[in-house]
């Protein structure tokens, strides 16, 4: 599409400008009635597909009805400290209990099933059992079941073990009270300085009504419209609930962004920085991973239509503005130059001109570009996976029992168990007792009970010392993989604890060859419509941001005082493609001439949008939102781009295919 394409799409949407305002307002209301509906189709397991585990943990769901990708509850008892839990009274009666509170359905495993003393603690009066809920799927609405499962387990508990001191708690229950503990007073200013700060921002920098509420509805019609497309795709293939995250917020950093360029500098921008982004993830979209295509297809979802927003919606919208989004500087009267004498132009020559108090420009960008490299550098010792179970929640019900567990010598691996589905024909006692030689398994056992054998297969639970996404758990995953190798048939490993590996197995491993495709897709295209310089900056700048800020979530969370150890695995994807998007937008603007105040104004109204809605205690949503917010500003301090004053400005070629 050339700039004479894009001029005659902006005058029929200015001549029809009541039809092209109504149908915009058909997308934003029935578009929406539609997309909250349609959220079902996305898949909301959030764990990776296709893999070794997710392949095992759907033949144990299918089979079973529960466990597999869902970590199970662990309840907890403590007795008094003359008691022995090994005698059959204490230890039977707690897995009778257990069993019965647990309800229909349920798979549980204790040392009285077991006679394993992993399932006891080192300080002799504490016993935990294994509970897999019998509604627990992978999916928000099994979820939801084991959350309420854990306050039932609980409670019948503590009534039928007066005696005990029982907690439960589990990844779920940790994270299930992160979540309902709600933001306390200080996080609730901040929030509220964040909103303030948003409509601030907004008011300062278009100064009209309008100019405040236009961009809000152009991010808003893009936003409905990509993700009604990206719910038509998903009745295809399968697309994960990530995008729910993605789109609004590049949507609302875009349409700011574009709503504070000059009408020839958005639209010339747009079509040029659209064609190279949707590019970008169309490649994505095209790779075999779940993850990968989710953010190809919700980029390409918004690139097409914030596209077609600015193209149509923008103009029809900027001549009811009262007041321009920013006025025109009033050019100083310059002052006659007085001719130096010699002695004058000598000193000039040796001296510099700047301003006192002000650093050269040069500095800046130096800086800026320092701590992208070293926040890139970073991105590389990013370890993918749920955090570690001590930074889920600070207190909780959830929290006591992980502080029993842990105050009984039990390691925090038992959260996260594996599940080995032994075939039909072999000797189930025989695969727990190889599993149990695979250093870090703390325990492996073959429960005889019903529920943990079908149609002549049966599941041998193994609890590792370590959580999965710490360098020992990862190490005991694949070598627990690696000692059933070779059966035929094998014996598929599967269970709460292999999410993770699959995660960097199945997309992580991808990266190195998807972001370079994805990166000179959108060079080609840009440099069709650009120079080739200009393309070859952008892609590089955005490539940049990306990977900075997967760094800076390595740098705030998996090394910093929350100590997670980890970062949730598909938090780096949404959030590098967000900083990918942005910045492409924002040097394609900035190319084709645009203020170089709009994209500071986009960037820290995407930042005070997300920590306006996410701040609070759940870690997984502090992970995104925190994302979301640091690439936002490091594409509004480093990525500020001003042609130096006086110098002359480059041609522009004028052929059908040059835009910028």
């Amino acid at each position: 599409m050339s700039t004479e394409q894009a001029a005659r799409i902006r005058d029929v949407a200015l001549r029809h400008r009541v039809a092209v305002g109504v149908a915009w307002l058909l997308v934003l209301v029935l578009g929406g009635t539609v997309a909250v509906p349609g959220l079902g189709r996305l898949d909301q397991s959030f764990t990776a597909s296709g893999g070794p585990g997710h392949r095992a943990n759907q033949a144990i769901q299918e089979r079973y009805g529960n466990g597999a990708a869902v970590a199970p509850l662990v309840a907890v008892a403590t007795w008094p400290a003359a008691t022995d839990v090994r005698s059959p009274g204490v230890a039977g009666s707690f897995a009778d209990n257990v069993r019965r509170v647990a309800g229909p359905g349920a798979r549980t495993v204790s040392y009285a099933g077991t006679g394993d003393e992993g399932f006891l603690g080192a300080d002799g009066r504490t016993v935990y059992a294994l509970v897999y809920p019998g509604a627990g799927k992978p999916d928000l609405a099994g979820l939801t079941a084991v959350e309420e499962a854990a306050g039932t387990l609980r409670t019948g508990l503590r009534s039928a073990l007066p005696e005990a001191r029982v907690e439960v708690t589990g990844v779920l229950p940790l994270q299930h009270d992160s979540a309902v503990t709600g933001p306390g007073a200080v996080a609730l200013a901040v929030k509220a300085a964040c909103a303030l700060g948003l409509l601030v921002l907004l008011v300062l920098a278009f100064r009209s009504p309008l100019g405040v509420l236009a961009p809000l509805l152009l991010a808003g019609a893009t936003s409905v419209g990509a993700l009604v497309l990206v719910e038509a795709v998903a009745g295809f293939t399968e697309i994960s609930f990530i995008v729910v995250y993605l789109v609004p917020v590049t949507a609302l950093v875009l349409a700011v962004h574009r709503w504070a360029q000059p009408p020839e500098s958005a639209a010339r921008s747009a079509v040029a920085a659209g064609a190279a982004g949707a590019a970008a993830c169309a490649v994505l979209a095209l790779f075999p991973a779940a993850f990968l295509r989710s953010v190809g297809v919700a980029g390409l979802a918004v690139w097409a239509v914030g596209t077609a927003a600015t193209l149509t919606l923008a103009p029809v919208l900027r001549p009811v503005a009262t007041r321009a989004t920013r006025p025109p500087r009033i050019p100083r009267t310059p002052r006659t130059p007085r001719t130096p004498t010699p002695a004058r132009a000598g000193r000039t020559a040796r001296t510099t001109p700047v301003r006192a108090g002000r650093l050269p420009r040069p500095i800046p960008a130096a800086v800026g570009l320092t701590l992208l490299v070293l926040l890139a550098g970073a991105a590389t010792q990013l370890r993918v996976g749920n955090p570690e179970a001590h930074a889920l929640v600070a207190s909780g019900p959830a929290r006591d029992g992980l502080g029993r567990l842990t105050a009984a010598g039990v390691p925090t691996g038992v959260l996260n168990p594996l599940e080995v589905l032994v075939p039909a024909g072999e000797d189930a006692e025989a695969v727990a007792a190889r599993a149990a030689r695979v250093p870090g398994v703390l325990l492996a056992a073959a429960p005889e009970a019903a529920e943990w054998r079908r149609d002549g297969s049966a599941v041998v639970v193994v609890v590792p010392e370590e959580e999965p996404m710490t360098a020992a758990g990862a190490a005991t995953v694949t070598a627990l993989r690696s000692a059933f190798k070779g059966g035929r048939p094998p014996a598929l490993v599967g269970g709460s604890g292999v999410v993770d590996r699959d995660l960097v197995d199945g997309v992580y491993r991808l990266l190195p060859y998807a972001v370079p495709a994805a990166a000179l897709a959108a060079f080609l295209a840009l440099a069709a419509l650009t120079a080739a310089g200009t393309a070859a900056r952008a892609v590089c700048r955005a490539l940049l941001a990306a990977v900075a800020a997967a760094g800076a979530l390595t740098v705030l969370w998996q090394w910093g005082p929350p100590g997670t150890g980890a970062v949730t695995g598909w938090v780096p994807l949404v959030v590098g493609a967000f900083a990918f998007c942005v910045s492409l937008d924002r040097s394609v603007a900035s190319a084709a001439g645009g203020p170089s105040w709009a994209g500071p104004v986009a960037a820290g109204a995407g930042a005070l949008a997300v920590l306006a809605v996410g701040v609070g205690p759940q870690v997984e949503l502090a992970l995104l939102v925190s994302g979301f917010a640091m690439a936002a500003l490091f594409d509004a301090s480093v990525g500020r781009h001003r042609a130096p004053p006086g110098s002359p400005a480059r041609p522009i070629p004028r052929t059908s295919l040059q835009l910028v």
